[in-house]
């Protein structure tokens, strides 16, 4: 009898690979996450019934499964595999034939090293006992839970206009405004009174961005310290 991929084990090793490949490109590994596993096997076996593969082949999108399966998610991706085992077929050989493939496929790539993702779920499943082919679908998310937040506070005269990843906003004397968002990203200080005050800074967790008056116009201090502007 030819050997045949076992589909949990198969599970994990396509998550080993794939953060194998996110190590060679200096990326965080994803995690394992039980609710996305549930839903990518749940999806698995409806794609059992159609022809061919797709991320809305039951009228659903990823951001409706993953939802309706209990998971609240700040970042979603997923990928999706079709294999038929020709010969005997190895389950180490069936997850690299499946990661190598999806690395090699510029889309799929990319949601393989999403730089920001911290979990993943993997659901690998036969078509049927009669039918060697297998389909794997495989999650990447940020949980909503991985939200962080910052502070702009204005402390100079007059109101800054300021950019956070190019939604304009404005910050008036003596006003604290906080952001809470999904993703890092930039924030560009935008005046024309005060020269030295246009910056761009990549955002962090925590961070407080003071806008302080100066002889000659306004400065930018991150957490107390003032930093070179990009």
């Amino acid at each position: 009898m030819p050997v045949l991929p076992d589909p949990p084990a198969a599970e994990t090793a396509i998550i080993e690979l794939t953060n194998a490949f996110r190590a060679t490109q200096k990326l965080a590994p994803v995690r394992q996450n039980p609710t996305l596993a549930a839903a990518a096997r749940a999806y698995a076996k409806k794609l059992i019934a159609f022809q061919g593969l797709s991320h809305t082949a039951d009228g659903t999108t990823p951001a409706q499964r993953v939802t309706s399966a209990g998971y609240s998610y700040c970042e979603l991706s997923e990928n999706l595999a079709s294999i038929l085992a020709r010969r005997s077929l190895t389950t180490d050989e069936y997850a690299r034939r499946t990661v190598t493939g999806w690395e090699n496929s510029p889309g799929h790539r990319k949601n393989m090293l999403l730089p920001h993702v911290t979990e993943t779920g993997v659901g690998v499943v036969r078509v049927s006992p009669n039918e060697p082919k297998y389909i794997a679908v495989q999650l990447f998310a940020r949980p909503e839970a991985a939200k962080y937040s910052f502070k702009i506070r204005n402390e100079a005269p007059s109101t800054i206009a300021y950019r956070f990843n190019d939604t304009p906003n404005t910050v008036s004397p003596r006003q604290i405004i906080t952001h809470t968002t999904c993703l890092p990203g930039t924030i560009a200080f935008e005046t024309t009174d005060a020269p030295n005050v246009k910056a761009r800074y990549e955002t962090r967790a925590g961070q407080v961005y003071s806008l302080k008056p100066t002889s000659t116009g306004v400065t930018v201090e991150v957490n107390g310290q003032s930093i070179g502007r990009d």
